[in-house]
């Protein structure tokens, strides 16, 4: 049964979400503060955490930042800030998602099970790829640059593998949502901000990118 924790601090909100998800079958769980969230995952690993921005002492974004030094458990933000400059903050924090607050449950559960395909999902039998100094080993799930292990979480190494598997061909916005993210219709800034992490990891200088290039009204390419 997939494991869901849910890091909200009002505790009606909380208490909902986790019965909500009870229903659709998840073993769910949830704590008011990110300081208990994260004692909670390092005990019990869930395999989706859910978290608010606006929690007591340490918040939401830096409780994603933490979280992410030592897991790449998918993350999805729940919140009632809507703002582009919170939703792109959150999302470079290293949430895989998010969603605004009230949040439909078929909505959430629907973004939960194509998270939890991704992450099961095999990926394409291909020992290495290989663009000069950049490697990419789909069997393996790593990313090596010079030879050295780059530390990329699920949902950019899915992105990355995608890329290079459709290298010098241009794949759009709408196509990456699809095919990473395993949805038919979300928010486009989604791959924006994971492909400027992904920059920022791969690339020597991230503003003027080798590998991972922007073709103006189009989307993205991995050039050879």
């Amino acid at each position: 049964m997939t494991k869901v924790l849910v890091i909200e601090d009002d505790d009606r909100i909380r208490t909902s979400l986790v019965l909500a998800l009870e229903d659709e079958g998840y073993a769910a769980s949830g704590v008011p503060s990110a300081e208990e969230g994260l004692a909670a995952q390092r005990s019990q690993q869930a395999d989706t955490i859910l978290v608010d921005l606006m929690l007591p002492g340490v918040d939401g974004f830096e409780c994603i930042r933490q979280l992410r030094r030592t897991d790449d458990v998918p993350i999805v933000v729940i919140s009632a800030r809507d703002d582009t400059h919170d939703i792109v903050a959150a999302l470079e924090a290293g949430a895989d998602d998010y969603l605004v607050k009230p949040v439909a449950v078929k909505e959430l559960t629907a973004r939960l099970r194509a998270l939890r395909r991704r992450s099961l999902a095999g990926l394409a039998p291909v020992t290495a790829l290989v663009f000069d100094d950049l490697e990419v080993l789909p069997e393996a799930g790593e990313v090596r640059r010079r030879g050295t292990q780059i530390p990329v979480t699920r949902t950019e190494f899915h992105l990355l593998c995608e890329l290079a598997e459709h290298a010098g061909r241009v794949l759009s916005r709408q196509q990456l949502l699809e095919r990473v993210w395993d949805y038919a219709v979300g928010d486009e800034r989604l791959v924006d901000v994971h492909i400027g992490r992904l920059r920022q990891k791969i690339e020597d200088d991230p503003s003027a990118p080798r590998y991972v290039v922007t073709v103006r009204g189009l989307g993205y390419k991995l050039q050879r």
